[in-house]
């Protein structure tokens, strides 16, 4: 029987992709090591380094420790082959990055968006951040690889649109194309928490870890989830969707339209309505002489020793381990990283949701569960959408869709 000639290319090239993701994975890396680690005979990695090398996406960086020969030359990939701009899309602001295939920053910025939520005007304003960033990076935009776009709500990234946003109260909007068809440049759409989820695949607590969940907390609560080493997106893209599970029946409104989920009863915005609606009542708090309230404000007179601060960060936190709970008893991972712009409440938070995981995860699921907090600033999400188009550049082609 003989492959046709589709099929020879297809190895091909997934033997190429091999080779790239190991001098990736676990470079610097000798060509004898990719040979053992990969299955390929020494002759076809030779070749295939060497044409990764005349294509500028890998480098030879030096000689490693000799085990009986010649000293072996070590390879890894050549961070500035290419360049990726990572964007964070929220209701106030677009924080761009272009980073190198290192995910390391090369220049950053953050524009507001001043409450536009008409898609037009956005697409406008996310296209005029990239064309600035690139400008002011310095870098060719020739050598620009792909935009990768973070953003809240049920994203379908296949196809990239916005299935819905609570925050822009889009329905089905394309975003990706447009974008890409007037940049000229690939454009990845991606949930906001899922390019969190990637950035820790690929660089963070969550490399070399088959099971984790990254669980943000801020403006909302979202989740992203790793499972057998396999980022899991869903059917369209609303995996991880926690902020919006229900726990109390007829509870506080949601920005979703329902009523009781677990962003209306831990996000960042409930704490401060829940500390203004307390001022309003006379409680005793030193927040009554605070403006604005914000949370900073709260995390402040929590410190201080203020009692309604606390107890509001508590109960927030309370209901975070909840929510976390559940996702332990389904998923049962290893790691569990809390990020997002709210992990600044720190303890006062995260003490009383140590505590609830412990109290609601079923027998034994807790016990060796490791809980990681780690702070994530806009760079931090636009960095991560940057991870998106790494992925993708990384990809096997056997999954990619053509």
């Amino acid at each position: 029987m003989h492959l046709r000639k589709g099929n020879r290319d297809l190895i091909k090239e997934m033997n190429r992709n091999l080779v790239l993701n190991l001098i990736k994975s676990r470079g610097p890396i000798s060509r004898t090591e990719i040979a053992r680690l990969s299955g390929l005979s020494q002759a076809a990695v030779s070749s295939i380094v060497g044409s990764l090398i005349e294509k500028g996406l890998v480098h030879e960086m030096g000689a490693g420790e000799s085990t009986g020969g010649r000293k072996p030359v070590l390879l890894r990939i050549n961070d500035q082959a290419g360049f990726i701009v990572g964007v964070k899309l929220t209701e106030q602001a677009i924080t761009s990055a272009l980073t190198d295939l290192d995910a390391s920053v090369v220049y950053a910025q953050t524009v507001p968006l001043q409450g536009q939520c008409d898609p037009q005007a956005v697409q406008d304003a996310i296209v005029a951040a990239v064309e600035t960033t690139i400008a002011q990076s310095g870098v060719d935009p020739t050598r620009v690889l792909g935009i990768g776009l973070g953003m809240a709500g049920v994203v379908d990234g296949e196809v990239g649109v916005c299935r819905y946003s609570p925050f822009f109260s889009w329905w089905n909007v394309p975003i990706a194309p447009p974008i890409a068809q007037r940049l000229g440049i690939p454009v990845y759409l991606e949930n906001d928490v899922n390019t969190l989820t990637i950035a820790e695949q690929w660089f963070g607590y969550g490399h070399g870890v088959n099971h984790f969940v990254v669980v943000t907390v801020g403006r909302g609560v979202g989740a992203g989830i790793v499972v057998n080493g396999q980022f899991y997106r869903g059917t369209i893209g609303g995996a991880g969707e926690l902020g919006h599970i229900p726990l109390v029946e007829d509870g506080p409104p949601c920005d979703c339209g329902k009523r009781g989920c677990l962003e209306a009863l831990a996000s960042d915005p409930v704490v401060v309505r829940q500390a203004r609606a307390a001022i309003a009542r006379g409680e005793p708090t030193m927040l009554a002489d605070m403006e604005p309230v914000t949370l900073d404000a709260v995390v402040a007179a929590a410190e201080t020793g203020d009692e309604l601060a606390r107890r509001l960060l508590a109960e927030s936190g309370r209901w975070l381990g909840i929510g976390i709970a559940l996702l332990v008893n389904i998923l049962n991972p290893q790691l569990v990283i809390v990020s997002g712009e709210g992990v600044r409440a720190g303890e006062w938070r995260f003490g009383p949701m140590r505590e609830a995981i412990r109290a609601h995860a079923f027998n034994g699921l807790a016990d060796d569960l490791n809980i990681i907090i780690e702070p994530a600033g806009d760079e931090t999400w636009a960095r991560g959408a940057a991870c998106v188009v790494l992925g993708e550049l990384f990809k096997p082609p056997v999954y990619k869709i053509t």
